[in-house]
């Protein structure tokens, strides 16, 4: 086989079958059989013309096998191997809670999670904003904490769906992000080769998405549903509304203070209803409990204390202090600058473009506009109003948190323009629709 022949096929609109996918996916992985014009030549092509169902399967499958695939079996695990995904929004640090609330219940989460591009978050920042957190340890260590505190948040490592990343930062400099096949293989071959018994996605819509129509991201849903379950991961979808940050805070250590005070019992309402919605998917899919026992298991893991005590766990597991629910103050950075933004006139948010929000972090220097940009943790937002809420003299937005006067100026600016006042609006549920097969 050519690749070259291959390509020019899918650019004319044919139809890949099982043992070309695996040839070109082979090429990509391994550096040498497909020059890098070549790989952004076929995601061009793909994105054009798409791929049919069988084809989002074997891209899937063959991108899992272009590197190690775990298995959990010799650790002899009490507890199915289970996981979650989400498609990323502003303020979303649900991975935080979720992974030890699970774990909790009795279930084992594996978690491999990205940094932030763009106007959303990524859970590793978040953990890194943690002194001493090892987000990328070796296989044995990653094990060894899944195994003890029954959850591990780390990145992706070299040896998992190498594929993928070679495939993503090509597809990232070609304006072929957007397909929906390769959005669907990019997302599953990581969860596939981490050795997973089950799968839920929170796939999310909204201005603070990176797809706000709602019909946009219920299709990638239902092609992830579909491809996963295609390949023998049992899989269901979540779609969450994203017209509004999740929670009360933007920005990584400051959504970690967050985070941890959820787990001891301060619960922004919003983000309970989402983490609650998918912990119960979790073990109902992967068997621990049926939903109608999975919501009390939960309550009692969050009420207990011992979701925080496996949060605690795999903090330390993985590097961080012994001591950091104990004294989080004293671990995660403060930025010097903290003051409230006000918007210029009294009124009742009608709407908010969530994503401006995002871009205001980016601007604080909470973000990347570039992969290999550092970013500083300690910036951000507190106290965020949401729809319904009065703003004006007396009654801020929100709480900025900035490293220098020019960055606080510019982002309060963005944060103002993303407030429109008017009617109180209806308020939908944050949990729109659920996929199930």
């Amino acid at each position: 086989m050519l690749p070259q022949e291959l390509i020019r096929k899918k650019r004319d609109g044919g139809r890949l079958s099982d043992a070309e996918i695996e040839f070109l996916v082979k090429g990509i992985a391994d550096g040498k059989g497909l020059a890098d014009a070549q790989v952004g030549a076929l995601a061009m092509a793909l994105f054009l013309n798409g791929m049919d169902a069988a084809e989002r399967i074997a891209l899937t499958r063959a991108m899992t096998h272009s590197g190690n695939v775990l298995s959990w079996k010799s650790e002899n695990l009490p507890g199915p191997i289970v996981d979650k995904h989400s498609t990323g929004g502003v303020g979303d640090k649900v991975s935080l809670m979720l992974a030890p609330m699970v774990a909790a219940c009795g279930a084992f989460v594996p978690m491999i999670s990205g940094r932030g591009l763009g106007h959303t978050g990524g859970t590793l920042d978040k953990f890194e904003s943690i002194p001493g957190y090892s987000a990328k340890p070796d296989l044995a260590l990653f094990r060894r904490v899944v195994r003890d505190a029954g959850c591990a948040v780390i990145g992706q490592t070299a040896d998992l769906a190498p594929a993928d990343k070679r495939l993503y930062a090509i597809r990232d400099v070609t304006g072929t992000v957007e397909s929906l096949g390769l959005i669907t293989a990019s997302i599953l071959s990581k969860k596939l080769a981490a050795g997973l018994d089950a799968l839920v996605m929170d796939v999310k819509f909204g201005s603070g998405a990176f797809m706000a129509k709602f019909d946009d991201a219920k299709a990638l849903a239902q092609s992830i549903v579909e491809v996963a379950n295609g390949a023998g991961l049992r899989t269901r979808a979540l779609l969450t509304d994203m017209d509004r940050p999740l929670g009360r805070t933007a920005g990584n250590a400051l959504e970690m203070r967050e985070a941890v005070a959820y787990l001891k019992g301060e619960r922004d309402a919003r983000l309970h209803d989402v983490t609650k919605a998918l912990a119960v998917e979790m073990l109902d899919l992967s068997g621990v409990a049926p939903r109608a026992q999975a919501e009390t298991k939960i309550e009692a893991a969050l009420a207990s204390g011992q979701a925080a005590e496996r949060f605690a766990r795999m903090v330390a597991g993985l590097g961080g202090p012994k001591d950091f629910l104990e004294r989080i103050d004293s671990y995660l950075p403060t930025a010097p600058i903290i003051r409230p933004v006000y918007a210029p006139s009294r009124g009742v948010v009608a709407k908010i473009d969530t994503r401006e929000i995002g871009i205001a972090v980016l601007e604080l220097g909470g973000g990347r506009v570039d992969p290999a940009q550092a970013i500083d943790h300690a910036v951000g937002f507190t106290d965020i109003a949401g729809t319904g809420a009065e703003i004006g003299p007396g009654k801020p937005i929100a709480i900025l948190h900035a490293r220098d006067e020019a960055s606080a100026e510019k982002a309060a600016r963005t944060l103002i323009a993303a407030y429109n006042l008017g009617d109180a609006p209806t308020t939908p549920p944050v949990v729109r629709e659920t996929l199930r097969m």
